[in-house]
C-alpha cells in the first residue's frame, strides 16, 4: 500500500512534468489566443454594461418627462388659439 508521503512526492514530480512540458506551452499559447480573441471583439466588464444600462435608464425618464411636458405645452397652445 501506498503511504501518504510517496502519494505527496509523486503528485509533485508530475507536476513538475507538466510545468516543463509541450502540454504548459499549449495551454499558455491557447490562453493568449482565447484573450487576443476576446480583445478583438472589444467586450465590456459587466461594470461598464450596468453603468451604460443605469445612464440609459435616466436617459429615458428624461425623455418620457419631456415628452410630457411637451404634450402639456402642445394642448395648452391649442387651447390658447381657440
Amino acid at each position: 500500500m501506498f503511504n501518504s508521503v510517496f502519494l505527496q512526492e509523486l503528485s509533485i514530480k508530475i507536476k513538475e512534468l507538466i510545468k516543463s512540458s509541450p502540454a504548459s506551452d499549449l495551454e499558455r499559447n491557447i490562453h493568449a489566443l482565447i484573450q487576443g480573441a476576446l480583445t478583438k471583439m472589444e467586450l465590456i466588464s459587466r461594470e461598464e454594461y450596468d453603468v451604460q444600462t443605469e445612464v440609459l435608464k435616466h436617459t429615458r425618464e428624461k425623455l418620457n418627462a419631456l415628452e410630457k411636458k411637451l404634450e402639456s405645452l402642445e394642448d395648452l397652445l391649442q387651447k390658447s388659439h381657440k
